[in-house]
């Protein structure tokens, strides 16, 4: 069944890595996959009760892949930690099946409470670089967290989140299934020169307005018009003409 499992592990970073063109070459190359052994030795020696042999398995983990799991945590099936350097995920996480994870990310705890403190992520989750999740929150399955963006909030399931504090961006089908690289496709991205412009276009609406305003108030000097008064000018009307 161990074995079994191995493999079901093995197909799955295959399906969604075109980089991998073996199952030998993800056997000896991927520390997703070292780090991922490393946790289900762990997390069995942890289940047994034999704490300090968890905590020693994680750790040699640790230091072999720069991902740390905690041992306490729970992971699902073909989970996928691609590139993996720096990924932590801490003892009362969550993970479902089939999600991704990318390099520096973090399934953080918020307080020192003993209890859950700790996300769960649903199944088919994918998470990008650098995105960190903190706290006991759900993220729903189907979600994508987008490259560092930080979430301390529910997810509900299909949402494509982005920011600090990430929100939602908005369009995306709850339904959507497609698998799609570190979170983000390509019509999700923020677009920095547009953003820019309609800064731009929204100062200029703000002057323009701000002209007719000044307009208006100005008495025209054709038609012999009076300036306003000079709130400043203490002289007496008729010494002021």
């Amino acid at each position: 069944m161990f074995f079994k499992n191995l493999g079901d592990e093995i197909s799955g970073i295959i399906a969604r890595d075109p980089a991998a063109r073996s199952r030998l070459e993800v056997v000896l190359a991927y520390p997703g996959f070292h780090a991922l052994l490393f946790y289900r030795l762990a997390h069995g020696a942890w289940s047994r009760g034999w704490l300090v042999l968890g905590r020693w398995l994680s750790h040699v983990g640790r230091v072999l892949t720069g991902i740390e799991i905690h041992p306490g945590a729970k992971i699902g099936r073909r989970l996928f930690i691609d590139h993996g350097m720096g990924v932590v995920i801490g003892e009362t996480a969550e993970v479902g099946d089939d999600v991704t994870l990318y390099q520096g990310v973090t399934l953080g705890g918020t307080s020192l409470n003993k209890g859950k403190r700790h996300p769960t992520l649903g199944d088919r989750v994918i998470v990008g670089a650098g995105a960190q999740i903190l706290g006991p929150i759900k993220v729903g399955d189907g979600a994508r967290v987008g490259a560092n963006a930080v979430v301390v909030n529910e997810v509900p399931p299909g949402v494509t989140m982005v920011g600090i504090p990430a929100r939602a961006v908005p369009g995306r089908a709850a339904t959507e299934t497609t698998f799609c690289a570190y979170g983000l496709s390509s019509h999700e991205l923020p677009d920095p020169v547009a953003r820019a412009m309609n800064g731009l276009l929204d100062e200029l609406t703000t002057l323009k307005a701000r002209i007719a305003e000044l307009e208006a108030a100005q008495p025209s000097v054709e038609a012999g018009g009076r300036p306003p008064p000079d709130p400043d000018d203490t002289r007496p009307a008729a010494a002021a003409e």
